[in-house]
């Protein structure tokens, strides 16, 4: 309790004593909005007072799977979904943060809305992944993949999964589904 209110003081000082404000909706390396990559769980209630938090209990946690967060605004619009490090620990960390709404951005200007054209021309991609419906794209200057859906690319590509997807083979104008950052 007390570590909990030493840290909410500590954020509320930090964020007097700056002239800037924290945007709530910017990506960098350490922090998403508020979020930083040393909040635990039990922090979160504080962090998105205005917001509504759900967590999804799956039945099996014990077996070593970690139950998702929902941070939805007030009106119902999902924001983020959460991954804890460790199941049923509120003083556990987030693990990974996936982006779902259009207002988060990286420094680079990249959001839900941007293309596959956007992560090429701003980003190095260190790898591209091929599953049953996406394609996955990493990125390592931050610890950020992206999620392109398969129904972007063209029709050989789509139900193979054993195929190599090369950058090439992807068009600039493929949307992004949702991206994620892994602290």
């Amino acid at each position: 309790m007390k570590k909990t209110i030493f840290t909410l003081l500590t954020i509320s000082i930090l964020m007097t004593s700056c002239n800037t404000e924290v945007n709530p909706f910017s990506i960098s390396k350490h922090n998403i909005g508020l979020l930083t990559d040393s909040t635990q769980v039990k922090d979160l209630q504080a962090i998105y007072a205005k917001d509504s938090i759900v967590k999804k209990i799956a039945g099996d946690e014990f077996l070593g799977n970690v139950n998702a967060i929902l941070i939805f605004e007030k009106g119902g619009k999902k924001l983020l979904e959460l991954s804890p490090k460790e199941a049923l620990d509120s003083t556990t960390t987030i693990g990974s943060i996936k982006i779902l709404d259009s207002r988060y951005k990286t420094k680079t200007g990249i959001s839900t809305l941007s293309t596959f054209g956007d992560i090429k021309a701003k980003h190095k991609i260190s790898s591209i992944e091929n599953t049953l419906r996406n394609v996955v794209i990493l990125v390592n200057e931050n610890n950020t993949f992206f999620t392109i859906s398969k129904e972007e690319l063209p029709g050989e590509l789509r139900f193979d999964m054993s195929k190599k997807i090369e950058a090439t083979n992807i068009p600039d104008t493929a949307k992004i589904k949702y991206f994620m950052v892994g602290w």
